[in-house]
């Protein structure tokens, strides 16, 4: 046991090193790429199931509500299946190649752990952002960036565009760096797996519309759950890397201890404000989802206009903060290891 969590250790780092140097592949082969094809059969096998309207000669309130219920318990069953087929695939492939060979253990480990990292692929999509508007103008930037959000971008203007690249990169601090580190530094490869899936269904059926508002419900509060504690600690370790990125981490602190519940979500607001404060902009507000205007509250001071330079900016932020939480939990959990083989010697 002991010497696979030394493994796992060693395949977080290399895993790490991998996304720094390679980024994310683009490729229909991905690990989330497979999980987010699973969720859309599993949606469309399950889905059916659930409009079923056996109840029809019923009152109509009454029908509606048995259906909503359907689509929550079908969306309960679609995760079960999700979680337990992507944790439990990685977990077999590693107890596979563990037995077989530890070294090929913890290279099949780094290579899973690699594709859960999303550093440099998150900065090259913002900053793409950025070179989008600055050589091919504002439509090239709405295209750019739709690529990163969920929100509507045909109708933004610069200062729409920058404001959503900025807070996708914050965000994504949580959930595309942080958060899988955690849990692959408790759980290697299978609990970042873990998490990745669930995340995954929340960025797919997660949505407060008509259409997922029961199905996707159990996602959505799961992915609450998940994502609480890392949230909060990435939003510290903004904070405190903001003066390593050249920013203001005394506001980082400030914005988000007051802005971070600002969100209709627990989790969003907390590295969204942080980045805010650091940068010393304003972000969120209004935005449109599917044609939908949601009424948003602000986050963070509008000291200054958002520019361009600011992606830019929050993704330095952003490395820095990757960089400390990776020395930080490989610390921790190097002299864990230290400890507990004082223990077994």
């Amino acid at each position: 046991m002991f010497a696979y969590l030394t493994g796992s250790l060693i395949a977080v780092l290399a895993g790490f090193a991998l996304d720094l140097i390679f980024g994310d592949p683009s490729t229909p082969l991905h690990p989330i790429c497979l999980i987010g094809n699973l969720i859309a059969k599993l949606e469309k096998g399950i889905r059916p199931r659930c409009e079923k309207n056996p109840d029809a000669g019923n009152a109509p309130e009454a029908a509606l509500r048995r259906r909503q219920r359907r689509e929550f318990f079908g969306g309960v069953w679609m995760a079960i299946l999700v979680i337990v087929i992507s944790a439990g695939i990685s977990a077999l492939l590693l107890f596979f190649c563990y037995h077989l060979f530890f070294w090929l253990g913890v290279a099949a480990e780094a290579v899973m752990c690699f594709f859960l990292f999303a550093v440099k692929s998150l900065k090259k999509e913002s900053m793409n952002v950025k070179r989008a508007l600055e050589t091919d103008g504002l439509e090239a930037g709405r295209k750019a960036v739709a690529r990163i959000v969920g929100r509507d971008t045909q109708a933004l203007t610069e200062t729409g565009v920058v404001k959503a690249a900025v807070e996708t990169v914050a965000e994504n601090f949580s959930d595309g760096v942080f958060a899988p580190m955690l849990y692959m530094m408790i759980g290697g490869g299978v609990l970042g797996f873990f998490y990745k899936s669930i995340n995954t269904m929340d960025s797919m059926v997660g949505y407060k519309n008509e259409k997922y508002l029961y199905f996707g419900r159990f996602a959505a509060k799961l992915d609450d759950v998940v994502n609480y504690i890392p949230s909060r600690l990435a939003a510290l370790l903004l904070t405190v890397s903001a003066p390593l990125a050249g920013l203001d981490g005394r506001n980082a602190w400030k914005i988000w201890r007051r802005d971070r519940r600002n969100h209709a979500s627990p989790n969003s607001a907390q590295t969204e404000s942080a980045a805010a404060g650091a940068l010393h902009v304003q972000l969120a507000g209004d935005a449109y989802y599917f044609g939908k205007l949601y009424k948003k509250p602000f986050i963070g001071d509008d000291d200054r206009p958002i520019e361009r330079a600011d992606i830019a900016r929050v993704n330095r932020l952003m490395v820095a903060a990757s960089v400390l939480s990776l020395a930080v939990l490989g610390l921790i959990k190097g002299m864990l290891l230290w400890g507990l083989s004082g223990i077994l010697a």
